[in-house]
């Protein structure tokens, strides 16, 4: 299994704003096609005003496919385009974590 953790850091005071767009607008989105949520989480201790997501898959070649497909919906390029005027991503960065052999 691949599992491609996303964190994103927000500005202060608008983790609400954000979590309410990606709600309403790209997590329906991201159920369909990336299929597996693992996790959604927002930071309570260290670094804060992270938002935290885990999205589980087969393989690479299936997260790249889903992706694309994400990708060609308009809705998803409707969420980017309020996502980007909300303007209140600061940083974000992407794993993509392998399984080791003995894990669950």
């Amino acid at each position: 299994m691949i599992v491609e953790l996303r964190t994103y850091t927000l500005k202060a005071l608008r983790t609400a704003d954000f979590l309410a767009l990606y709600e309403q607008a790209a997590l329906p989105l991201q159920r369909k096609y990336l299929g597996h949520l693992i996790g959604f989480y927002v930071s309570e201790v260290g670094p804060l005003n992270q938002v935290v997501h885990l999205w589980g898959f087969d393989s690479l070649a299936e997260r790249e496919r889903r992706r694309a497909q994400m990708e060609q919906d308009p809705g998803w390029s409707g969420y980017r385009d309020a996502l980007r005027l909300l303007d209140v991503i600061v940083d974000q960065e992407t794993r993509l974590l392998k399984s080791a052999s003995f894990s669950p």
